[in-house]
């Protein structure tokens, strides 16, 4: 692109990150249109930290989301929060002195988004953070140290929801640079669903499971406050097995659950062998063999499972916004969520993570059938294009 009027470079350092930013990418794309040629034109690159690097992250992930592969790969790698921290900061300011961007855009909560961000600003490059003043209130959270520090220097604050706001306004960042977009993840989500209606299902591995099964509840399960700690785990685990009599479950395991697995060595209580889709899997853990363990799942074919499950339950953040958008329930094993509009919606319960309360939560679900749930405003799936129109408007004005 030959004088492009914002440099902007575009940064994920985890699997979710790159489901946020493609919408962003496709509304870039859309300049080429003929129609809005004459407006601001914007040359985005794209940074992958590395902060999460599995074999998911290949090219058929990056295919998947219809992304370029990255322009940059720092291979921060996995460490502890500081020495991931440090590693991004250092790679990734080499970056953006060769690049010298107009705007630095980061998506979510983890630690890319903070140390690219605390880079940029002392580089006196803007920020704009995507997902902005969502908070959870519970500072043993990593996440939320993440975003507290990202939205105290950030320049752009595109919001999903009210709360959200209201946070902002709170902390007292300008109203002026808070901008009310709706969510980026519901964009990408109802691509990918329109795709899956216009595809072929067999070719999904998990398609003769799914359709074995019937009615079923997928779950996800990651976070340190459910799988690090050996005897919540095991009350979770056993919660499971008491649901699994009533419904099967579906369980993609998250490589920190199966290193935890591992690491508890935790015992089958029963045979629980599976025709893994792709690789085979024979974890060990205290589950019944109700609970169909599976490899980790890309998006698409993750989204081809739970769309039609019965139930969700899951500790994931995305997860919270997906189902709220469709209108599935979630049970979440969280005691608290920086995502309250999934909760005020009615599609959301939060079960926190203790094996009494997470029975009770799901038999209160069972009973009275599927909540009557709305969708939050402007989860519309244009999201990036709100995001898009704002970059150009700022830089009109910082050139008038």
């Amino acid at each position: 692109m030959e004088n492009p009027e914002i440099k902007l470079l575009l940064v994920a350092g985890a699997r979710p990150n790159f489901m946020k930013i493609a919408p962003i990418v496709r509304a870039l794309r859309s300049q080429s249109n003929p129609q809005i040629s004459q407006i601001t034109q914007i040359e985005y690159k794209i940074v992958h930290t590395g902060q999460h690097y599995d074999y998911e992250m290949s090219q058929a992930f990056f295919d998947d989301l219809e992304l370029p592969r990255p322009d940059f790969f720092l291979d921060a790698g996995s460490a502890s929060h500081a020495v991931q921290t440090a590693k991004v900061m250092v790679a990734f300011e080499s970056v953006c002195l060769n690049e010298r961007p107009d705007i630095v855009i980061v998506v979510g909560d983890v630690n890319s988004t903070l140390a690219c961000s605390i880079v940029a600003k002392k580089l006196l490059i803007e920020v704009a953070h995507v997902e902005a003043g969502l908070r959870s209130f519970d500072l043993t959270m990593p996440e939320e140290i993440n975003r507290m520090v990202t939205d105290s220097i950030s320049d752009y604050f595109f919001v999903t929801e009210k709360s959200a706001m209201e946070n902002l306004l709170k902390e007292g960042k300008p109203k002026e640079r808070i901008h009310f977009v709706g969510q980026v993840m519901v964009d990408n989500l109802h691509y990918q669903v329109r795709r899956l209606e216009r595809g072929d299902p067999l070719r999904f591995s998990t398609y003769g499971l799914k359709k074995e099964l019937g009615k079923y509840i997928f779950l996800t399960l990651h976070r340190p406050s459910n799988v690090d700690d050996r005897e919540t785990f095991i009350g979770i685990a056993e919660a499971l097995n008491e649901i699994s009599n009533e419904i099967p479950i579906l369980f993609p395991v998250h490589p920190r659950t199966k290193k935890m697995i591992e690491e508890f060595d935790i015992e089958l209580a029963q045979s629980c062998k599976l025709k893994a889709p792709s690789k085979g899997v024979n974890y060990k853990i205290n589950l019944d063999k109700r609970v169909f363990l599976l490899p980790p799942l890309g998006f698409r074919e993750s989204l081809f499972l739970w769309k039609d499950a019965a139930m969700v339950m899951t500790d994931s953040g995305g997860l919270q916004e997906e189902t709220t958008a469709l209108g599935v329930p979630c049970l979440t094993l969280r005691e608290n969520t920086e995502r309250p509009i999934t909760v005020e919606m009615g599609s959301n319960t939060l079960a926190g993570n203790r094996q009494e309360d997470i029975l009770n939560c799901f038999r209160e679900i069972i009973k009275n059938g599927k909540p009557e749930a709305a969708v939050p405003p402007k989860w519309d799936g244009k999201a990036a294009e709100r995001i898009v129109d704002v970059l150009r408007a700022k830089s009109r004005e910082h050139s008038a």
